[in-house]
């Protein structure tokens, strides 16, 4: 059984407060983009294991889905063993969400490859074990998201008209570490507002509270965002706490956009 993870980029980033148990509460809007991994599953006779084409993902034991499933293995022993592809196509540690959706795809599979009737709550449950933003591509609609990210409601928003340019220049941002200089403050708009403008007045509203630290630290993730709103970008951000960046444009627009060899580049149409 195929499953297809797409991603996601983050339209607006505040970072709120800093919470009792050290994590942060924020709010952000999730939206998916169809550019996708490929996840196989099929059931093994020997260990379960995991076998990555495309970008490799490292040490196999560390792997996002390998832990979804033995988080599921330990409420639902009669799982056989399996065994995982992975085609990577999405970059790692991009702001992308990548491995994230790689682990909530694996949840959703297994559940229905082996007929676990997991209830979507419980699933919910699972997938927040494995990561802040996992549950979301559970829903995998535009969702105004908060707390760590775990607390979501979908919302009405269209990009059909839009077209996004990806961009990733492979540089690597500890979220951790950005994590621990931001600064948590509430802003004066918040975002579920923004986000209802018309796309056209994001520029000015719309913020990713981490482009200040990151880009002090790497110029040239700033020299990306700013070339890109030199080549018509509507709107242009980092998501998450970076690397990638991204520009929207309209659908009908020509761009010629002079994307360094260096970097990787994905445009992304079809939007929803």
């Amino acid at each position: 059984m195929v499953i297809f993870p797409n991603c996601k980029i983050n339209l607006g980033l505040n970072v709120l407060q800093k919470r009792e148990d050290n994590y942060h509460n924020i709010e952000t809007v999730f939206f998916p983009i169809p550019f996708i991994d490929i996840l196989e599953i099929i059931s093994s006779e020997n260990k379960t294991k995991l076998i990555n084409t495309g970008i490799s993902v490292g040490e196999n034991e560390n792997n996002l889905c390998l832990k979804a499933f033995y988080l599921l293995k330990k409420d639902f022993p009669q799982l056989p063993e399996i065994k995982i592809h992975l085609h990577k196509a999405v970059p790692l540690g991009a702001g992308l969400g990548g491995g994230s959706a790689d682990a909530a795809f694996t949840l959703l599979l297994l559940n229905e490859k082996y007929n676990l009737n997991i209830s979507e709550q419980k699933l919910f449950g699972y997938a927040s074990l494995l990561g802040s933003d996992c549950p979301f591509f559970l829903l995998n609609k535009p969702c105004f998201a908060t707390r760590r990210g775990e607390e979501m409601e979908t919302i009405n928003l269209s990009l059909s008209s839009y077209k996004i340019l990806l961009i990733h220049p492979g540089i690597h941002v500890n979220t951790k570490e950005m994590f621990q200089e931001i600064t948590p403050e509430i802003p004066s708009k918040r975002i579920k507002e923004i986000i209802q403008q018309p796309v056209e007045t994001w520029k000015d509203d719309l913020k990713n509270n981490f482009e200040e630290i990151v880009f002090t630290k790497y110029p040239e993730i700033k020299s990306i965002k700013e070339n890109l709103y030199n080549h018509q970008a509507v709107y242009a951000s980092m998501t998450g706490t970076g690397s990638t960046v991204f520009g929207i444009f309209n659908a009908k627009d020509e761009i010629n956009y002079p994307v360094e060899k260096k970097y990787f580049h994905k445009w992304i149409e079809g939007l929803v």
